[in-house]
């Protein structure tokens, strides 16, 4: 295959901040389809470089054998991964182009997620690629309307401004407000969260605000929580100016959960913490894992993952490594934002 036909090269229409339409589409009408064998494999590499592992712990090249065996069935979240541990050289040798020819192969396929990767690929000038945000943009814009949740969140964040200041945002808010909502109805945290401070914010739209919030918890939004506990904790306009320490205390512990392991999800959020005028339940606070055990989801005959031991002594520097906003070593490589925390599938 000549370069000019690879997916990297691929022609797209320029970035239109101005855009007058967007019709919403979900990734998951577009993503192929996986088998349950493929599903098996993907899940034991998952659990050998969990979250809940130490970063000594986790065996990346196991995982990336599991990763390749799911990928030959056909596993899209596995090549997606795997091309992830080449672009870092973990498990595997680093090699970029590798990585790069991963992504392309799920752009060939169809997958959203692959278009935005390779968008955030140009942004950082991964391997060969010449680092160009015209061309990022334009393969985000692609994403954004193939379905890709990661890059609906991106653009749609970037146009809800008042007016234009490129790059950092521009005025196209009915368009941003779109894209939110069409993440946010697929799922994805992140979006929940930049939905329910514009709402709060901006349109002063306070219940739907909250709600959105609330379901960003649920998604595994940590940044979600935390600006619930702040609203609970110094009653804001958000919560109709009440100070509910319990509530707060409540978000800052499914919070501090997701800064340790953000591919929790919390689906039982409301048994343990629903939103007023519901009552909360009691609780005791002492033993905040209960409170996240809780509310996350109870599959049958499958344990719970293992916990991560208390911190030692030598290893509160890599804690606080990870508290400054260092990559976390087994997540997607984010060139839109180097100093937040990238995302694997799972």
């Amino acid at each position: 295959m000549s370069d000019s036909k690879l997916p990297r090269f691929t022609r797209l229409d320029k970035f239109d901040p101005h855009r007058k339409d967007f019709v919403c589409q979900h990734e998951a009408a577009a993503n192929p389809p996986i088998t349950a064998e493929a599903e098996a494999l993907f899940q034991q590499a998952l659990a050998l470089v969990s979250y809940e592992k130490w970063s000594e712990d986790r065996n990346y090249a196991k995982a990336a054998q599991l990763y390749e065996q799911a990928r030959k069935l056909g596993h899209w979240k596995a090549q997606f991964n795997l091309a992830g541990l080449y672009l870092q050289g973990l498990g595997v040798e680093q090699d970029p182009e590798k990585a790069i020819e991963l992504t392309e192969d799920l752009m060939r396929k169809g997958v959203p997620a692959a278009w935005d990767n390779m968008g955030t690929m140009y942004m950082g000038g991964i391997g060969s690629l010449k680092q160009d945000a015209t061309v990022a943009y334009a393969f985000w814009q692609k994403a954004a309307d193939m379905g890709s949740m990661a890059s609906q969140t991106y653009i749609g964040k970037k146009l809800l401004g008042n007016h234009d200041e490129p790059p950092s945002f521009w005025g196209n808010r009915a368009i941003g407000l779109k894209m939110l909502e069409c993440a946010f109805a697929q799922g994805s945290g992140q979006a929940a969260f930049e939905l329910g401070v514009t709402l709060s914010v901006i349109d002063e739209d306070y219940p739907r605000a909250l709600r959105a919030l609330h379901q960003g918890t649920r998604l595994g939004s940590e940044r979600s929580a935390n600006y619930l506990r702040g609203a609970f904790s110094r009653g804001t306009p958000l919560v109709s100016g009440t100070v509910d320490k319990s509530r707060a205390d409540r978000y800052n512990a499914l919070g501090d959960a997701l800064y340790h392991n953000p591919d929790l999800r919390f689906p039982n959020l409301d048994k343990v913490l629903p939103l007023p005028p519901a009552p909360l339940p009691q609780w005791d606070m002492s033993e905040p894992k209960t409170l996240i055990d809780a509310a996350k989801a109870v599959v049958p005959g499958i344990s719970s993952p293992p916990q991560a031991p208390a911190p030692s002594s030598q290893r509160t520097s890599q804690l606080e490594g990870a508290k400054r906003g260092l990559l976390s070593a087994h997540t997607r490589v984010d060139a839109r934002d180097l100093t937040a925390p990238g995302r694997r599938w799972n």
